[in-house]
C-alpha cells in the first residue's frame, strides 16, 4: 500500500492521516447536528407526559362518576371522550418525536457522508490505483535485466522534459543498451509507482 521511496511514502502516510482526520471531523460534526436536532423533540416529549397524565386523570374521574346513580354512565362516557383527546395528543407527540428523530438521522448522515465521501472516495481510488500499479511493477522487477521494460515504459509515459534531462536521444541510448541511460529511465518510471530500481551493474 505504501511506496518504497521515502518521500513518496511520507506523502502517502500524511495524505492518509489527513483523510482520516477529515472524515473523523465531519463525523463529529454530524453527531453535534444530530444532538441539536433531537432537542426539537423535547416539547413533544413533554406533550406526551402531559397527555398521559391528562388521560389517566380523566379515566379515573370517569370511573369515579360512574358510581353516581342515574347519570353515572353518561358522565363516564363524557369523561371517556375527554380522555380520548389526551390519547390523540399523546399519539401526535409520538409522531412528532419520531419525525424529529428521522430528520436528525438524515441530517447527520448528510453532514457526515457528503464531505467524507467527497474526499475519501477519490483518495481511495487513487490509492487503489497506486497499489495495483506498484504490485504489478514489483512482479516484473526481479533483476536489472527487467529495467529495459521500465525504461521503455518511461519513454512512452513520462513527460518529454524529464526524458530530455536524462539524454538528448533516450531512444537511441536505449537501443544501444546504455546502462546509465536505461537505469535512469527505469528509475524515472519506477519512482512514479514508489519503487526503487536495483543497483547498477556493469553488463559488460
Amino acid at each position: 500500500m505504501y511506496a518504497l521511496t521515502p518521500a513518496r511514502r511520507s506523502a502517502q502516510i500524511l495524505g492518509d492521516l489527513t483523510v482520516l482526520l477529515w472524515c473523523a471531523a465531519w463525523i463529529w460534526a454530524a453527531t453535534i447536528v444530530h444532538d441539536l436536532v433531537l432537542k426539537l423533540a423535547e416539547p413533544a416529549q413533554r406533550l406526551q407526559v402531559a397527555a398521559g397524565e391528562f388521560t389517566s386523570a380523566m379515566t379515573d374521574a370517569g370511573t369515579s362518576v360512574s358510581r353516581i346513580p342515574l347519570a353515572g354512565d353518561e358522565l363516564q362516557g363524557t369523561f371517556g371522550r375527554i380522555a380520548a383527546v389526551g390519547v390523540e395528543a399523546d399519539a401526535a407527540g409520538v409522531r412528532f418525536e419520531q419525525t424529529v428523530q428521522h430528520l436528525g438521522l438524515a441530517l447527520a448522515l448528510v453532514v457526515a457522508l457528503a464531505p467524507a465521501l467527497g474526499l475519501g472516495v477519490p483518495w481511495l481510488v487513487m490509492r487503489t490505483r497506486f497499489a495495483r500499479r506498484a504490485s504489478a511493477a514489483r512482479r516484473f522487477l526481479d533483476s536489472e535485466a527487467d529495467l529495459d521494460l521500465f525504461a521503455l515504459r518511461a519513454m512512452s509515459r513520462q513527460p518529454l522534459p524529464k526524458l530530455a534531462a536524462i539524454s538528448a536521444d533516450p531512444v537511441s541510448a536505449w537501443r544501444r543498451g546504455d546502462t546509465e541511460v536505461v537505469h535512469a529511465l527505469a528509475e524515472l518510471e519506477l519512482r512514479s509507482v514508489g519503487l526503487r530500481p536495483p543497483p547498477v551493474r556493469d553488463r559488460r
